[in-house]
């Protein structure tokens, strides 16, 4: 129940975020939150992750209904399985998939808003890297994919115990 619970959250978190910036900030106003490192911008997104595939909305529409169900099945059987961190992962997964879903559905694009600009000249190394603007729902999709993946590889490293084990002692 808890892992429906984190996804629901990521959800209302995206949501909610959404909707304060676009009801309260016009279409390109930058709010500095740490300096020029971090600021809260306004941005819409017609693509997908840096931009790419603009305009390409009942693509993302199709595909994020294929991956939503595809997302909930393995989540089920993961808990079944008795896992806890392959679900919490597709959990947060879930819960971004729903959020970036609901805008294309509804709003044609993504509200984006989270901006970072690293800036290494003060360390003398002349690069600056903008990086492009998110949301939480993309954070979610973003840890979650990190965590499918140490998730992966702490299988991976348990199965080849379990095979060490059984042929030293088989």
């Amino acid at each position: 129940m808890i892992f429906w619970l984190v996804s629901l959250l990521v959800l209302l978190l995206d949501q909610w975020s959404k909707w304060l910036v676009a009801t309260r900030m016009d279409i390109g106003q930058v709010i500095p939150v740490w300096g020029d490192f971090f600021s809260l911008t306004s941005h819409r997104n017609r693509g997908a992750a840096w931009g790419i595939l603009q305009d390409q909305r009942l693509f993302f529409i199709v595909v994020t209904i294929v991956v939503v169900t595809g997302i909930v099945y393995y989540m089920i059987r993961t808990l079944r399985e008795g896992r806890r961190l392959m679900p919490l992962a597709l959990s947060l997964l879930l819960g971004g998939a729903l959020g970036n879903f609901i805008d294309r559905v509804r709003l044609g694009e993504v509200v984006d808003f989270l901006h970072f600009v690293f800036d290494f000249r003060g360390i003398g190394i002349p690069f600056v890297y903008d990086f492009p603007i998110f949301n939480i729902a993309d954070s979610g999709i973003v840890v979650g994919i990190s965590l499918i993946f140490l998730d992966t590889l702490l299988e991976a490293r348990r199965e080849k115990k379990e095979v060490t084990h059984d042929s030293v002692n088989g």
